[in-house]
């Protein structure tokens, strides 16, 4: 019997061979974890209790404790995602460790298990029993301890504390609908500054705040240092302004005679500018640190700052970075109080759309340097040499030919800042500088329009003038910006926009410098105020000649190249960005020499200019081919033209 079956299977077996197998019909789609409900503008029926630690600033860890209660029998925790002010998803989740999670309230603690989501991994689902109520939740969260790991926050003498990266909260409601009571405890000694309402002080450096909302929270960080000093900006005024220093050591909080007066001035240009403002008080955050990140990060009661340690005492020598605070301010009025209606969102875990931020970071840009000029914090031609180097780079830029500045928009969301290779030719957030000269010509197109009588300023006051005194977001679209702009000179401005935000292969917009009175003109002498960056950055600028930019080294020893411009007579000698330039013209390499260099080589017989680089391990000879000498940009005055662009960076009286 079992030799006849098996003869009978070797046969079907057989038999089968000739016979085409059965098609597979494919992977079918995956299902997903669990749905994460959609935020709903109904009050959350709890509260949120968050405690942080931020005492082992040694190795860089807050400690989270979270009591959540009015909990829901299907609840889920989200971690923030989308943040604002970055325009993209780059919470940190990575940085979360040690997650646990018990029911609160019990006499010994009852874990809850929890499930994160395999494709939405901000989302966390938790698995209560049946009428629990309250939970506990503690975390880690990692800070960078290197630059090789993130922007570093914490130091053993200040710390930066952002509220979304040690939070977790429920899905399905406006984040301005759930209360908050946070509280941070600080190493002893320290001292910190923040937009939230004054703490209690619970001892031993425990600081309890006001309850709030959780809008509010994520948008008041707190910094915090060993070294620390505030500023009035605004005395006698109706709404306190305030500056905030925490610095690696005590000597940077020395002030040079000249800042004071100038960031205060700053405050009273703006209120000039906008004639109005939306905060009940306001704090700039700012750190003088080579420890930290340099941050620069709007909130709509606050912002945070970060600078070189000599920022405020070497005056002179770091005029370059002033347009920081003037543009974080702007952003109180356009960015937090009015913002682009697809970049506002519920929660931090709806997805942004950034296509209006050319009108968000551009016109900031445009007013931070405006207000950086009417301020003092520029002299005139400080303010005019930064322009005049803004245009020149829009003028060489080899991106322009294939990509819209419309489509720079997205550039958060592509790449949230990771190094680029060829950065002019892959283009990278333009809509803050070439946005910049787009407001340019505007502003300087209603001056000619109205012969002098109207200007962009007009427009500021009718958009983000409205409502003095209100917190309340208020949303725009592209159609509200034109018709503001109708409102203050009427022209085609839908046009006008359009065509420099969606073409390409066209000339820089430049149209403003020649209307405000000036011509782009280049000679062989830096600017005061480039000249003083390369020596604060230990950079050599050579740009706007062979097309490169160098990170600079002691003397005798090999400078790196940071960037290429794409096309330049670098890129076609060969030279990337992580070279090395060892030796030029058989000279071993320093920066006079390469400027020499640069110099003879603009002679009619000479050869090119012939440098050693090492590129990893290979050694190379690379000849580059260029004879026009050293080339930086200026803003020349056309007498032609009314000198329009002097009255925009005048104070207002």
């Amino acid at each position: 019997m079992l030799k006849s079956a098996l003869i009978a299977g070797a046969v079907l077996a057989l038999a089968c061979l000739g016979q085409p197998a059965p098609a597979s019909p494919g992977p079918g789609a995956a299902a997903t974890l669990m749905q994460v409900p959609a935020p709903r503008d109904r009050s959350y029926p709890g509260e949120l209790r968050l405690s942080v630690d931020a005492r082992d600033v040694e190795h860089r860890v807050f400690h989270v404790h979270e009591t959540l209660t009015g909990l829901e029998a299907d609840t889920i925790l989200l971690y923030p995602k989308w943040l604002p002010g970055t325009h993209a998803p780059e919470g940190p989740l990575d940085r979360v460790a040690g997650l646990k999670i018990s029911l609160s309230g019990q006499g010994h603690a009852l874990p809850v298990t929890w499930t994160r989501d395999t494709v939405d991994t901000y989302a966390f689902r938790l698995h209560l029993p049946k009428g629990a109520r309250a939970i506990d939740i503690d975390f880690d969260y990692l800070s960078p301890t290197s630059h090789k790991v993130g922007d570093v926050e914490v130091s053993r003498d200040l710390l930066m504390l952002e509220w979304n990266e040690v939070v977790l909260y429920p899905a399905g409601y406006f984040v301005r609908q759930i209360p908050v009571t946070p509280s941070i405890t600080l190493p002893a000694g320290w001292q910190y500054a923040t937009a939230l309402q004054s703490a209690s002080s619970r001892g031993a450096g425990q600081y309890e705040f006001e309850r709030t909302t959780l809008e509010t929270l994520v948008d008041s960080p707190l910094y915090a240092g060993r070294h620390a000093a505030r500023f009035d900006l605004n005395e006698g005024g109706d709404v306190p302004v305030r500056l905030n220093l925490f610095a690696d050591r005590p000597e940077s909080l020395a002030a040079n005679p000249e800042a004071l007066p100038a960031y205060r001035s700053l405050v009273q240009q703006a209120f000039r500018l906008f004639g109005s403002h939306h905060f009940a008080h306001y704090d700039f955050l700012f750190s003088l640190s080579d420890q930290i990140q340099e941050a620069g990060l709007e909130h709509h009661q606050s912002s945070e700052n970060g600078s070189d340690p000599e920022s405020l005492t070497k005056w002179d020598a770091t005029a370059w970075t002033r347009d920081l605070l003037p543009h974080e301010f702007t952003h109180s009025w356009n960015g937090k109080f009015r913002r682009p209606a697809d970049l506002w969102t519920p929660n931090y875990n709806v997805p942004m759309q950034d296509s209006l931020l050319w009108v968000y970071e551009g016109q900031t840009q445009y007013w931070g340097q405006v207000l950086a000029a009417r301020s003092g914090l520029w002299s005139l031609q400080q303010a005019l040499d930064e322009l005049a180097y803004t245009a020149a780079g829009y003028q060489s830029q080899a991106g322009r030919a294939w990509r819209p500045l419309q489509d720079t928009t997205n550039d958060e969301i592509i790449n949230p800042r990771r190094p680029q290779s060829w950065r002019d030719w892959q283009r990278f957030e333009d809509y803050y500088e070439e946005g910049q000269l787009i407001w340019l010509e505007v502003d300087t197109l209603i001056r000619e329009q109205t012969h002098e009588q109207r200007s962009l300023d007009d427009f500021a006051r009718a958009f983000f003038g409205i409502d003095n005194g209100s917190l309340t977001t208020v949303t725009y679209t592209f159609d509200d910006v034109v018709r503001a702009l109708n409102g203050v000179s009427a022209y085609d401005w839908a046009g006008l926009l359009r065509q420099r935000l969606d073409s390409v292969g066209g000339p820089a917009p430049l149209e403003g410098l020649r209307r405000g009175g000036y011509r782009l003109v280049y000679t062989d002498t830096p600017s005061a105020i480039l000249s003083a960056e390369e020596e604060q950055r230990r950079r050599v600028d050579l740009m706007f000649s062979i097309g490169i930019l160098l990170d600079d080294s002691e003397k005798g020893e090999p400078a790196t190249v940071s960037r290429v411009l794409w096309e330049s007579p670098a890129f076609k000698a060969g030279l990337i960005e992580g070279a090395q330039i060892l030796a030029i013209n058989g000279i071993a390499y320093d920066s006079d020499v390469l400027k020499d260099a640069i110099r003879a080589a603009a002679s009619p017989s000479a050869g090119p200019i012939e440098l050693i680089a090492r590129f990893g391990d290979r050694y190379s000879v690379v000849r580059v081919d260029y004879h026009g000498g050293l080339r930086y940009p200026h803003l020349e005055r056309d007498t032609s033209v009314p000198a329009r662009l002097d009255r925009i960076l005048e104070p207002r009286q």
